[in-house]
């Protein structure tokens, strides 16, 4: 499975911003997906993730209420849309397809990473 991550930039604080993952090859569809990303001098950490299927959705408590993950597997894109922007949301956020969940090593494929910046 091939990831490519888009839809970063610069935005300021309060902004918003819509970032999209296409997945390409052989079943990128059944796999669950999941955003995380990675502030410099930081660890990369979980953001959001969503099943196969849709139905199920998980957000970082640091995100909830502000960003919302989707899919469409008919086009095989993953998308996360995130308002009210903060400071502290600068970062390169990655997609990733696998098993789901907020556990980094539950993802086999990985994107190329988009780079956020929220300015104040």
């Amino acid at each position: 499975v091939q990831l490519q991550a888009s839809g970063g930039g610069l935005v300021q604080a309060g902004g918003s911003l819509r970032l999209s993952c296409a997945a390409s090859g052989r079943t990128s569809s059944t796999y669950a997906m999941g955003w995380f990303r990675q502030a410099p001098g930081k660890e990369r950490e979980f953001v959001a993730s969503i099943v196969w299927s849709g139905g199920s959705t998980d957000y970082a408590d640091s995100v909830k209420g502000r960003f919302t993950i989707s899919r469409d597997n008919a086009k095989n894109t993953v998308y996360v849309q995130m308002n009210s922007l903060e400071v502290e949301d600068t970062a390169v956020y990655y997609c990733a397809a696998g098993l789901g969940g907020r556990r980094i090593y539950r993802y086999s494929f990985w994107g190329q990473g988009t780079l956020v910046t929220v300015s104040s």
